[in-house]
């Protein structure tokens, strides 16, 4: 009778751990990811990665060798989703999120863990996200690849250029071409927008803009 009782409480134990993974990763697609980036595509794809590493760790942990492959499950799902597009920064952390709230939901019971500590882990990544991807943080820096239509080789001149075209303070800047054929230049620059002002282009934008001769 105690061993049914204990693999009773095991079962609950598993199906708690399983209802807070469903509701964390719906917070964080549904409540933090979509509402501020609105793509739909990879609010499937969050969904979908994270119910399914729910549901293989959630066999592995019956498994004497669970946590090591769900160690290799994560590992082998990040080379893949990796390869197969290209994201933004900002979206491959709600990815890594998704992929280790899945991980924590399935495999978070190995090893008589204490009950809190997954849900607690899950719990700080949710939260990290909300605070890390707030757009009131560090919200007047900016980063975009500039194309211009005029042929700059010396650097202080192209950063007062750029900060009178953008109306910012450039902070950091890479040049990528310098075409003297053409007389254009490539450059992705980082600035700091002034203070009270917004812009429309977020982070990692690319624009494009016609240079002052």
């Amino acid at each position: 009778m105690d061993a049914v009782t204990e693999t009773l409480e095991d079962l609950m134990g598993q199906l708690a751990l399983f209802g807070v993974d469903l509701v964390a990763i719906a917070v964080l697609t549904f409540g933090i990811y979509f509402p501020r980036h609105r793509r739909r595509d990879l609010a499937a794809a969050y969904l979908g990665l994270n119910v399914g590493v729910l549901a293989v760790s959630g066999v592995l942990a019956q498994s004497a060798i669970g946590a090591g492959l769900g160690l290799g499950l994560f590992g082998v799902l990040s080379i893949i989703r990796l390869r197969s597009s290209e994201i933004a920064q900002h979206e491959v952390a709600y990815y890594f999120s998704a992929l280790a709230i899945g991980l924590l939901g399935g495999l978070g019971g190995l090893g008589g863990l204490p009950a809190w500590m997954a849900p607690t882990f899950i719990a700080v990544i949710v939260v990290t996200m909300f605070v890390g991807d707030h757009p009131r943080l560090l919200g007047r820096y900016r980063s975009q690849t500039v194309v211009l239509d005029t042929a700059i080789t010396d650097e202080s001149r192209l950063v007062a250029h750029l900060e009178a075209l953008l109306g910012a303070r450039v902070r950091a800047l890479t040049v990528q071409k310098v075409d003297l054929v053409n007389d254009t230049t490539v450059v992705e620059v980082r600035y700091e927008l002034p203070v009270g002002t917004t812009a429309q282009a977020g982070s990692g934008a690319t624009s494009a803009f016609a240079g002052v001769r």
